[in-house]
């Protein structure tokens, strides 16, 4: 499913659980070289109180393999575009602004959910625009130096939800990546929730649960 007034592709899983206002917004941000049906299978498993959208990254690697930004394969390793990384961002920006119209969401609880280059998206989005969103999820992600903001608009993270996860195993963005997202977010006056699993680049049962736990706390309590 996927309507023509966003300007990504998308999946939706509407709520199973229908309130009378209109529904919170859950946005899910795939890693690179995956799709927007990567984590909608995630959506059975979250608060069911939730409007929950994946979103296709909009830079095509092959049939079926998306990236929000291009990567680099240098002889030193894999570096990250960084201008291409802020492309991604208003691309992703333009496409949920689209969404709370299109699927008449509540623009005041818009949350997000990234995962790898996804959550690294997620983190430049809330940096730079944290009033437009209620919460965020970052899983298995990494802190781009283009994404960090002076620290006269970090106050502007105030009480701002904040989940990190990360495996102790991965061997993508290994635990370091997530101990320096935890290290730069604790110096702010987000509300930041961090945790390790032992498990390497992936979502885990027990990572889900406490993903789903955080979001209808910070949500609906």
């Amino acid at each position: 499913m996927s309507d023509p007034n966003v300007s990504l592709v998308h999946v939706v899983h509407k709520p199973t659980i229908v309130a009378s206002d209109k529904p919170p917004l859950l946005v899910l941000l795939h890693g690179v070289g995956s799709n927007e049906n990567d984590l909608i299978g995630l959506a059975p498993f979250l608060d069911g109180r939730f409007l929950i959208v994946s979103l296709r990254a909009p830079l095509t690697i092959q049939r079926g393999a998306y990236g929000w930004y291009e990567l680099n394969w240098t002889a030193t390793g894999i570096t990250h575009d960084e201008e291409s990384a802020k492309i991604g961002r208003q691309a992703a920006e333009k496409a949920i602004d689209e969404l709370i119209s299109t699927y008449d969401a509540d623009p005041k609880r818009v949350y997000l959910m990234g995962f790898s280059q996804g959550a690294i998206i997620s983190l430049g989005l809330i940096l730079s625009k944290p009033e437009k969103f209620a919460g965020a999820v970052i899983m298995s992600g990494r802190l781009l130096p283009t994404f960090v903001v002076d620290a006269a608009q970090l106050t502007r993270l105030a009480g701002f939800p904040i989940l990190v996860v990360h495996g102790t195993l991965d061997n993508v963005l290994p635990i370091q990546s997530g101990r320096e997202i935890k290290e730069f977010l604790s110096s702010t006056p987000a509300d930041l929730t961090y945790r390790e699993y032992e498990m390497g680049h992936t979502v885990s049962q027990e990572s889900l649960r406490e993903i789903n736990t955080w979001l209808s706390v910070k949500s609906f309590d």
